[in-house]
């Protein structure tokens, strides 16, 4: 954690201008929703002889509001947000926090590697008894970005301007993971899972130079290692594309 917070530092040193801005501060709340890529999930078992891979896993995402808006506590859906530092007209830093959800659906599973000693190479169907994984308290994704802001529109009679906002960083994930591997459960817990990275786009409508709305697209790597199982870790290569929209202040 220090060292993102030096690179934070850095980063507000290198892009300022020694601009003085009346509200550069500013906070948003929003909501995502995620599709993933297939990607392999490794599970290693020492203790119980395991080591293979499930290949080419589907992921789903769980919105949490798709029956229905506002329908469940703020916290239970997929949910994110950001809290950002404009350090002059054109740059700025964010920490953004995505809280998503993973979920492995039913279907057939291809296991490739050593179970119980032997190898294996072969297929069976997922059920909730044997096969249950899921980062469905968070996949949990926290980013470091440098913000660019691109203004596109400025009225300041109305009090209203239109900006393109292009953002990338790095950071680290913290999932919620919980799991039935061949029948055998976890301990559900958070804990750190690896380090990320992404870039975003957003389009971003500004009133009265104190309220905003942000649409944005986003693409995102996560590099999952040592996720805890029963007597083993778990480790995966999650590629996710998400739609984002938020509303915020400036302050």
């Amino acid at each position: 954690m220090r060292h993102f917070i030096c690179l934070a530092f850095s980063l507000v040193s290198f892009f300022c201008a020694g601009q003085t801005l009346k509200h550069p501060f500013y906070f948003s709340w929003g909501y995502n929703k995620e599709g993933y890529a297939d990607n392999n999930i490794r599970i290693s078992q020492p203790e119980l002889q395991n080591d293979y891979t499930l290949v080419k896993v589907r992921g789903i995402d769980k919105p949490g509001w798709n029956t229905g808006i506002f329908n469940k506590d703020l916290t239970i859906p997929q949910y994110n947000y950001r809290l950002g530092y404009r350090v002059n007209s054109l740059w700025g830093v964010e920490l953004n926090f995505d809280h998503t959800k993973y979920q492995v659906p039913d279907q057939t599973l291809r296991m490739k590697g050593k179970l119980n000693g032997r190898e294996v190479d072969s297929s069976f169907a997922r059920t909730d008894s044997n096969f249950t994984y899921q980062l469905n308290n968070g996949a949990n994704f926290f980013l470091f970005n440098a913000v660019r802001r691109i203004t596109i529109l400025n009225s300041d009679s109305a009090k209203v301007n239109i900006r393109f906002i292009a953002k990338a960083g790095i950071g680290f994930m913290y999932p919620h993971v919980e799991n039935t591997i061949l029948g055998k459960d976890n301990v559900p817990h958070f804990q750190f899972g690896g380090f990320d990275a992404g870039a975003e786009l957003d389009l971003q409508f500004n009133f009265l130079n104190t309220f905003y709305i942000e649409y944005g697209i986003k693409t995102l790597y996560a590099s999952y290692r040592h996720l805890r199982i029963y007597q083993g870790t778990v480790k995966q290569n999650l590629s996710c594309a998400e739609m984002i929209l938020s509303a915020g202040v400036w302050f």
